[in-house]
């Protein structure tokens, strides 16, 4: 079996060394699941550049969207990181739970992106035209359904590197959901 240890600055490409300087000037560290990246020469900065891309989507939205993807995808890693994130973009506990299924009742427009990111995940593409007549007449535009599909693959990235690697989750471990709604 092969097991995936993360890698540390002195195992990864000179590139990535580099990359892994400026991630702990920014955030004080380097999250495990970039440093996996990291075991690709282009994989990190390929990522980081895709997903610190422009959007029409707010970093608020962008949440709603990581987390919505990353419950369907089951990626407690990422499911982790997007509820620290999450409460440093203004939603609280219950909402950040809520939106893990999919919803927002607390705010109509951002339910309609909640439920499209989870039927577009659910479904691999193959979005319930009921869902997304209800996102358009939300208020989002077809360049907002562009981002948000862009969104759902990279997230679903994060979650496949993760699932497939298991490495450490190295944020506060978010609940699963059944313990915190039954």
């Amino acid at each position: 079996m092969n097991t995936f240890n993360v890698p540390t600055r002195e195992n990864v490409s000179e590139n990535n060394q580099a990359i892994f300087d400026n991630l702990n000037k920014a955030l004080g560290f380097v999250p495990n699941l970039y440093a996996t990246y990291a075991n690709s020469d282009t994989a990190l900065e390929n990522y980081l550049n895709f997903s610190n891309a422009k959007t029409s989507l707010s970093a608020k939205e962008k949440e709603v969207v990581n987390l919505a993807v990353s419950q369907v995808n089951n990626c407690i890693y990422c499911l982790s990181a997007h509820t620290a994130i999450g409460k440093m973009n203004g939603f609280n506990d219950d909402q950040i739970l809520e939106l893990r299924t999919g919803k927002a009742s607390f705010d109509t427009k951002l339910d309609a992106l909640a439920r499209l990111a989870r039927n577009i995940t659910e479904n691999r593409g193959n979005t319930d035209q009921d869902v997304l007549d209800n996102y358009f007449e939300a208020g989002y535009t077809k360049a907002n359904l562009i981002d948000t599909i862009s969104l759902v693959g990279d997230k679903t990235i994060s979650n496949y590197i993760h699932s497939t690697t298991k490495v450490p989750v190295d944020f506060p471990v978010a609940p699963s959901l059944e313990d915190v709604l039954v």
